[in-house]
């Protein structure tokens, strides 16, 4: 049997102890069990979350939970400012637009990140009273400042933050940040399988909400119910054992030791490639600790790349999106990973190139990558 390695930004692999409690019977969602599960999972939320608000859990992928924002806090024809520097920017742009809402996108290049005060003063100008971002975008690597962000806007705006896949992985302090609304998957920094979808939603954000236009994304119905630690609808019930498990561990270790370990990756990529003489797309700063994107050297199709590196040596990238289809690959770095998953993925890749004629420097990359893993990170 070939051995398989997953290096994509979502899913991600998943501990063993994780896909053991998917496998546990299933219990019924309205049982004594299920709530104790229910219950410590919804707490473990908060509790990386860093808010003492609610957070929703429903079973969908994280553009459920965007939907949901977007059902919740508007009527047609309502204003909103997207921030978009990506294609998680234009996923929002595309939600609002079917939901019927006048956008205002400040829209920045694939790969640059959004300036804060240029974003502070493009929404005055709108007049939006709703906005919306990303904080990583998994396609170009770009975290964005959204602590930054949401000072530049001021207090009056609702600020909702796509943080699907940095949840876990970096800094976020939804309520010390004055963050309204933020929204995650189960599929990424969070180690669980794909299927769940979570809204941190505060009692003064829920108490403005415009009546739902979705029977499913409803937040007070939703709410209501884990209130009593029900659910609207039937849930993943296998799916919330996992991440239940998954949230378990991360806290175990430290939200903070997280945060260090994706900054030590991140960095440990980025040296590797580099080392090969490849270029990053990604930026190179301690900033880009969710997903390494780099350009395909000359003469190489980024695409091919991935199929050869897949059928050949069993490791799974994640190709470019859109117009970077074939110019960029990226490695992701989010969640159950350690230093030697990266010096895995970066061997692959030189030997890879190597086998496709690509000039890059050998032999260097790996051991480059463990130099700067191991330099300290600031406090």
């Amino acid at each position: 049997m070939e051995k398989r390695y997953l290096f994509t930004p979502g899913p991600t692999p998943v501990p063993p102890e994780v896909l053991a409690a998917s496998a546990e019977p299933i219990v019924h969602h309205r049982g004594p069990d299920f709530r104790d599960i229910y219950a410590r999972t919804l707490q473990r939320l908060k509790d990386v979350y860093r808010t003492e608000s609610d957070v929703l859990l429903f079973t969908a992928s994280g553009t459920g939970a965007m939907e949901s924002a977007v059902a919740n806090l508007t009527a047609a024809g309502d204003r909103v400012a997207v921030v978009s520097h990506g294609p998680f920017g234009e996923r929002w742009i595309s939600i609002c637009e079917l939901h019927g809402l006048d956008v205002q996108a400040i829209r920045y290049e694939w790969g640059e990140a959004p300036d804060p005060d240029e974003v502070g003063a493009a929404v005055r100008e709108s007049g939006a009273q709703i906005v919306l971002c990303q904080q990583s975008d998994t396609s170009t690597g770009v975290v964005s400042d959204v602590r930054a962000l949401r000072e530049a806007i001021g207090d009056e705006p609702t600020f909702v933050v796509d943080a699907i896949s940095s949840l876990g992985a970096v800094p976020l302090e939804t309520d010390a940040w004055n963050i309204d609304v933020a929204i995650s998957g189960s599929q990424k920094a969070l180690m669980a399988p794909p299927g769940l979808a979570t809204v941190s939603v505060p009692e003064r954000v829920l108490a403005r909400a415009k009546p739902s236009r979705s029977f499913y994304f409803d937040w007070k119905a939703n709410k209501q119910a884990q209130d009593k630690l029900d659910a609207a609808f039937t849930p993943a019930v296998s799916l919330i054992r996992s991440l239940d498990v998954a949230l378990g561990l991360i806290l175990d270790d430290g939200l903070e030791a997280a945060f260090e370990r994706h900054v030590r990756l991140g960095r440990a990529a980025r040296a590797g490639i580099k080392a090969m003489g490849l270029e990053l797309f990604s930026p190179d700063d301690d900033g880009a600790a969710v997903v390494t994107a780099v350009r395909a050297p000359d003469g190489i199709d980024g695409d091919e790349l991935l199929l050869h590196l897949r059928d050949n040596h069993g490791v799974t990238l994640a190709p470019g999106q859109a117009h970077l289809k074939g110019k960029i690959f990226r490695i992701g770095h989010i969640g159950w990973f350690d230093v030697f998953d990266i010096a895995v993925a970066l061997a692959a890749v030189e030997l890879s190139l190597t086998e496709l004629g690509a000039d890059i420097e050998r032999g260097v990359a790996v051991a480059r990558a463990f130099e700067a893993y191991e330099s300290p990170v600031a406090a």
